[in-house]
């Protein structure tokens, strides 16, 4: 789930970080953090060090290139480390990759596994891409963000102020989904821990239960459960009775009450290969970095004097460290196949980590346009199994350019948390069918081409499950961990949490190095109004 917007902290004009550490191979440094519009925003300084490495520089391997791989690398490369990045697929980007595919119409285009929104929170990922784009240009504002039910209800965030309260407040008095009823009828001791969040703390006090049960313990409405709630837990690609309810407060706290950025996100205005991952591998590769593509890790061996093998499939490597920055299921099956990293303990929580439920992405390429006031993007809620639809052309130059030259439209489908046993094509046909709901008009649309996703290897953060998360650290010193599915101890979640704890893992070498490292942003890390902590702190 993902918002748009322009003004302060859009994709031209956003002031969010970058390091202040010097990189390049030439010495040059990096420009100093910057944050966006929240004054309240959280800064992290960088462990304390030299510059840049000296004398003999430490070989590193990332293994995997997504988002925490890439900030790894790219937080030990700017320091003069020797970082070869390990990727099993063909291009950059894990979850947020793409690669090429020709339409039945003769044309190219390129596919990937979904919409993903950029939100101004997201400080330490911006900062990554401004690595290769300083002015963020390859991002673009969406004007709204959308919630639409299939009995008539429709949320929006683009009147609704920014800064808490008045957002929480602004969205209750211009939601469909609110009533004064409704508000008196809310359970308010049972709704404390909206107003002041704190990690870990929430995970102590609320990993225990489920987000549908906090939910209906606050006595949300139903309107507001579905329509709002529901689609913030279908972020994380579970089913809100199966998520841990902090994990889902933690969320309302980023995007909502905690944080002033807004609830409005920029998306990439060309695929995500093109407008991201292609310049940064270029980046890095002007770094020294050696980015070793389709080329999957088969295992990693400790040294009897310390340092790692890896072993992958185009031969083997010594390093002196290594940064895992997998999936949930790719880290898994490697630490089974390695079996002497870590200790016992470690080895058995990673062994307990599991993937959430499958999810589907359909794209399609019609023959004419969808109606021109529809949004870019839009969340669904009481559609059966459609979590949101996004018009591709609206925002994104390829898919513009197919629409203009064609006259019809790109349109692209998400159905998060599929049952596993669900039959697959009986779900595309029923995926169809609501977008025929939703926006009437393409029923009698002719589907030039269309392609279907189906992906499962998003984390779980099921109830109960934080314990058995990994953090960046490990028994090891010289083996690290990153990715969406790590502990970082800070209010960070989904794309902004991969690429914080990417490069928490780059500072944490670099510190054994003597180097300085990283410095990070983050949104307030407790609950942004004293009368509501005070409150919190009073009935809790």
């Amino acid at each position: 789930m993902v918002p748009p917007a322009s003004g302060p902290g859009s994709g031209s004009g956003s002031a969010v970080p970058s390091p202040s550490a010097s990189g390049g191979s030439g010495g040059r440094p990096v420009s100093p953090p910057r944050r966006g519009r929240d004054r309240r925003a959280r800064i992290l300084p960088a462990p304390s060090g030299r510059p840049r490495v000296t004398g003999e520089p430490p070989r590193t391997a990332v293994i995997g290139g997504g988002i925490a791989g890439l900030a790894a690398a790219t937080g030990l490369a700017e320091r003069g480390v020797r970082v070869t990045l390990y990727e099993r697929e063909p291009g950059l980007g894990g979850r947020l990759a793409g690669w090429p595919v020709e339409l039945s119409d003769g044309s190219s285009a390129t596919m990937s596994r979904g919409f993903h929104a950029f939100f101004r929170q997201y400080y330490n990922l911006r900062g990554l891409l401004r690595r290769a784009d300083p002015g963020l240009s390859a991002l673009t504002g969406l004007p709204d963000y959308p919630l639409q039910h299939s009995g008539g209800l429709r949320d929006s965030f683009a009147r609704v102020p920014r800064t808490p309260p008045w957002s929480a407040l602004g969205f209750a008095a211009l939601s469909p989904t609110f009533g004064w009823r409704d508000l008196a009828r809310m359970n308010p001791r049972a709704a404390l821990p909206l107003l002041d969040v704190r990690v870990p703390d929430v995970y102590e006090q609320l990993d225990g239960i489920s987000a549908a049960e906090l939910l209906s313990r606050i006595r949300f409405p139903e309107a507001a459960h579905h329509l709002a709630f529901e689609v913030f837990s279908r972020s994380f690609f579970a089913d809100p009775r199966r998520l841990s309810a902090a994990e889902m407060v933690l969320m309302f706290h980023i995007y909502f009450l905690g944080s002033s950025e807004g609830l409005l996100f920029d998306v990439p205005d060309e695929p995500f290969p093109q407008a991201l991952w292609e310049p940064l591998g270029g980046y890095l590769a002007g770094h020294g970095a050696e980015l070793r593509t389709a080329c999957a890790v088969e295992s990693v061996e400790p040294g009897p004097d310390g340092g790692f093998t890896v072993a992958a499939a185009d031969g083997r490597q010594d390093c002196d460290a290594v940064v895992l920055a997998l999936d949930t299921g790719g880290l898994r099956e490697l630490v089974g196949r390695s079996p002497r990293l870590g200790n016992e303990r470690w080895r058995e929580r990673i062994a307990r980590l599991r993937t959430a439920p499958p999810f589907l992405v359909t794209r399609l390429w019609l023959d004419r346009p969808v109606a021109a006031g529809r949004p870019g993007f839009l969340g669904t809620s009481g559609y059966g199994p459609l979590d949101n639809v996004s018009v591709l052309d609206r925002w994104e130059g390829e898919a513009a350019r197919w629409a203009a030259r064609t006259g019809g439209s790109v349109v692209e489908l998400h159905a998060y948390a599929v049952d596993p046993a669900a039959d697959r094509k009986a779900e595309e046909k029923r995926l169809l069918a609501e977008l025929h709901r939703v926006y009437p008009e393409t029923g009698d649309a002719k589907t030039v081409d269309v392609r279907h996703e189906w992906r499962a290897d998003c984390p779980l953060f099921p109830v109960g499950g934080y314990p058995d998360r990994p953090t960046v650290h490990t028994p090891d010193p010289a083996l690290v961990v990153a990715g969406d599915l790590v502990r970082t101890g800070l209010p960070v979640a989904l794309m902004e949490r991969a690429a914080t704890s990417g490069f928490l893992a780059s500072n944490a070498l670099l510190e054994r190095w003597g180097v300085r490292g990283q410095t990070l942003w983050t949104v307030p890390e407790k609950g942004r109004t004293a009368l509501l902590r005070a409150l919190a702190g009073r009935l809790g």
